[in-house]
Protein backbone atom coordinates (compact mmCIF):
# COMPACT_ATOMS: atom_id res chain seq x y z
CA UNK A 1 0.00 0.00 0.00
CA UNK A 2 1.54 3.72 -0.88
CA UNK A 3 -0.23 6.14 1.48
CA UNK A 4 0.23 9.38 0.55
CA UNK A 5 -0.61 12.43 3.45
CA UNK A 6 -1.56 15.78 2.49
CA UNK A 7 -3.19 18.42 3.75
CA UNK A 8 -7.37 18.82 3.11
CA UNK A 9 -8.62 22.29 1.35
CA UNK A 10 -11.95 23.28 1.36
CA UNK A 11 -12.88 21.32 -2.31
CA UNK A 12 -12.20 18.07 -0.26
CA UNK A 13 -15.06 18.49 2.16
CA UNK A 14 -17.90 16.78 0.09
CA UNK A 15 -15.15 13.52 -0.24
CA UNK A 16 -14.53 13.70 3.64
CA UNK A 17 -18.27 14.35 4.90
CA UNK A 18 -18.66 10.86 2.65
CA UNK A 19 -15.51 9.31 4.31
CA UNK A 20 -16.38 10.08 7.93
CA UNK A 21 -19.95 9.52 8.46
CA UNK A 22 -19.47 6.17 6.54
CA UNK A 23 -16.60 5.51 9.21
CA UNK A 24 -18.71 6.40 12.01
CA UNK A 25 -22.90 6.06 11.28
CA UNK A 26 -25.18 3.67 9.36
CA UNK A 27 -24.65 0.28 8.11
CA UNK A 28 -21.86 0.82 5.47
CA UNK A 29 -19.94 2.04 8.96
CA UNK A 30 -20.61 -1.49 10.34
CA UNK A 31 -18.07 -2.84 7.83
CA UNK A 32 -15.50 -1.78 10.08
CA UNK A 33 -14.82 -1.80 13.55
CA UNK A 34 -15.02 1.81 14.67
CA UNK A 35 -18.69 1.90 13.88
CA UNK A 36 -20.67 4.08 16.65
CA UNK A 37 -23.88 3.55 14.89
CA UNK A 38 -25.35 1.25 17.89
CA UNK A 39 -24.75 4.41 19.76
CA UNK A 40 -25.73 7.10 18.01
CA UNK A 41 -28.60 7.82 15.44
CA UNK A 42 -28.03 10.27 12.22
CA UNK A 43 -24.79 12.07 11.03
CA UNK A 44 -21.29 12.26 12.50
CA UNK A 45 -20.50 15.47 10.65
CA UNK A 46 -21.93 17.78 7.42
CA UNK A 47 -19.77 19.19 4.76
CA UNK A 48 -21.02 22.36 5.87
CA UNK A 49 -19.07 22.30 9.31
CA UNK A 50 -16.14 20.20 7.33
CA UNK A 51 -15.64 23.41 5.40
CA UNK A 52 -15.80 25.39 8.03
CA UNK A 53 -13.20 23.20 10.16
CA UNK A 54 -10.84 23.47 7.26
CA UNK A 55 -10.67 26.89 6.93
CA UNK A 56 -9.99 27.10 10.99
CA UNK A 57 -6.18 28.96 11.39
CA UNK A 58 -6.14 26.62 14.43
CA UNK A 59 -7.16 23.67 12.73
CA UNK A 60 -5.71 21.14 10.29
CA UNK A 61 -7.41 18.29 8.60
CA UNK A 62 -4.49 15.45 7.01
CA UNK A 63 -6.07 13.01 4.20
CA UNK A 64 -4.40 9.96 3.65
CA UNK A 65 -4.94 8.75 -0.14
CA UNK A 66 -4.02 5.36 -2.15
CA UNK A 67 -3.12 7.30 -5.44
CA UNK A 68 -6.54 9.48 -5.51
CA UNK A 69 -8.78 7.44 -3.57
CA UNK A 70 -9.32 8.83 -0.01
CA UNK A 71 -9.12 6.37 3.00
CA UNK A 72 -8.90 8.27 5.84
CA UNK A 73 -8.26 11.62 7.11
CA UNK A 74 -7.91 13.14 11.20
CA UNK A 75 -8.41 16.65 12.44
CA UNK A 76 -5.91 18.01 14.32
CA UNK A 77 -6.30 21.25 16.43
CA UNK A 78 -3.80 23.95 18.70
CA UNK A 79 -4.84 23.92 22.05
CA UNK A 80 -2.16 26.07 23.09
CA UNK A 81 1.31 23.35 23.66
CA UNK A 82 -0.91 20.60 23.13
CA UNK A 83 -2.82 19.26 20.28
CA UNK A 84 -6.52 17.84 19.72
CA UNK A 85 -7.01 14.99 17.74
CA UNK A 86 -10.24 14.22 16.69
CA UNK A 87 -12.33 12.69 13.66
CA UNK A 88 -9.75 9.93 12.98
CA UNK A 89 -11.21 8.04 9.91
CA UNK A 90 -11.04 5.22 7.89
CA UNK A 91 -12.18 3.68 5.38
CA UNK A 92 -14.56 0.59 6.61
CA UNK A 93 -13.63 -1.74 4.41
CA UNK A 94 -9.67 -1.09 4.49
CA UNK A 95 -9.50 -0.67 8.39
CA UNK A 96 -6.91 -2.67 9.48
CA UNK A 97 -4.58 -1.94 6.79
CA UNK A 98 -2.15 0.53 8.62
CA UNK A 99 -4.10 3.91 7.69
CA UNK A 100 -4.96 4.76 11.36
CA UNK A 101 -1.22 4.02 12.36
CA UNK A 102 -0.02 6.26 9.45
CA UNK A 103 -2.53 9.36 10.11
CA UNK A 104 -1.13 8.89 14.06
CA UNK A 105 2.71 8.90 13.13
CA UNK A 106 1.67 11.86 11.09
CA UNK A 107 -0.43 14.00 13.60
CA UNK A 108 2.80 13.27 16.19
CA UNK A 109 5.12 14.81 13.31
CA UNK A 110 2.68 17.41 12.77
CA UNK A 111 2.39 17.88 16.66
CA UNK A 112 6.23 18.37 16.98
CA UNK A 113 6.42 20.73 14.23
CA UNK A 114 4.18 23.13 16.15
CA UNK A 115 6.08 22.40 19.21
CA UNK A 116 3.84 20.73 20.75
CA UNK A 117 4.05 18.56 24.09
CA UNK A 118 1.31 16.34 23.91
CA UNK A 119 -1.63 15.13 21.68
CA UNK A 120 -5.08 14.40 23.56
CA UNK A 121 -8.34 13.10 22.37
CA UNK A 122 -12.02 12.47 23.58
CA UNK A 123 -13.40 8.91 23.34
CA UNK A 124 -16.69 7.97 23.79
CA UNK A 125 -16.33 6.20 27.86
CA UNK A 126 -17.80 2.39 25.90
CA UNK A 127 -16.01 2.44 23.42
CA UNK A 128 -12.94 -0.07 24.98
CA UNK A 129 -11.42 -1.57 21.90
CA UNK A 130 -10.87 2.20 20.51
CA UNK A 131 -9.22 3.03 23.65
CA UNK A 132 -7.36 -0.37 23.82
CA UNK A 133 -5.87 0.50 20.34
CA UNK A 134 -5.23 4.05 21.26
CA UNK A 135 -3.35 2.71 24.41
CA UNK A 136 -1.70 0.40 21.89
CA UNK A 137 -0.01 3.03 20.57
CA UNK A 138 0.88 4.94 23.60
CA UNK A 139 -1.73 7.22 24.83
CA UNK A 140 -3.22 6.92 28.24
CA UNK A 141 -6.01 7.65 29.82
CA UNK A 142 -5.90 11.07 31.98
CA UNK A 143 -8.52 9.94 34.38
CA UNK A 144 -10.68 13.36 32.84
CA UNK A 145 -14.07 12.47 32.08
CA UNK A 146 -16.43 14.69 30.00
CA UNK A 147 -20.39 14.65 29.29
CA UNK A 148 -21.16 13.93 26.04
CA UNK A 149 -23.12 17.08 24.59
CA UNK A 150 -24.57 17.18 21.48
CA UNK A 151 -25.31 20.54 20.76
CA UNK A 152 -27.26 20.00 17.65
CA UNK A 153 -29.06 17.14 16.03
CA UNK A 154 -27.18 17.24 12.71
CA UNK A 155 -24.30 15.18 14.70
CA UNK A 156 -26.32 12.58 16.08
CA UNK A 157 -28.77 11.40 18.32
CA UNK A 158 -27.59 9.51 21.60
CA UNK A 159 -29.43 6.03 21.96
CA UNK A 160 -28.38 5.76 25.60
CA UNK A 161 -26.75 7.94 27.96
CA UNK A 162 -22.83 8.76 27.36
CA UNK A 163 -19.79 10.49 28.01
CA UNK A 164 -16.38 11.20 27.17
CA UNK A 165 -13.34 9.79 28.30
CA UNK A 166 -9.71 11.63 27.96
CA UNK A 167 -6.65 10.07 26.63
CA UNK A 168 -3.04 11.74 25.81
CA UNK A 169 0.37 10.89 24.91
CA UNK A 170 3.28 12.87 25.88
CA UNK A 171 5.57 13.51 22.64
Amino acid sequence: MSLQISTATVADAAALNQLVNSAYRGESSKKGWTTEADLLDGTRIDEEALRDLIQKTDTTVLLCKEEQELLGCVELRQDGDKIYLGMLSVKPDTQGKGIGKKLLAEAEVHARGKRCSKIYMTVISVRQELIDWYARHGYRLTGERKPFIVPDTRWGIPKQSLEFVVLEKPL
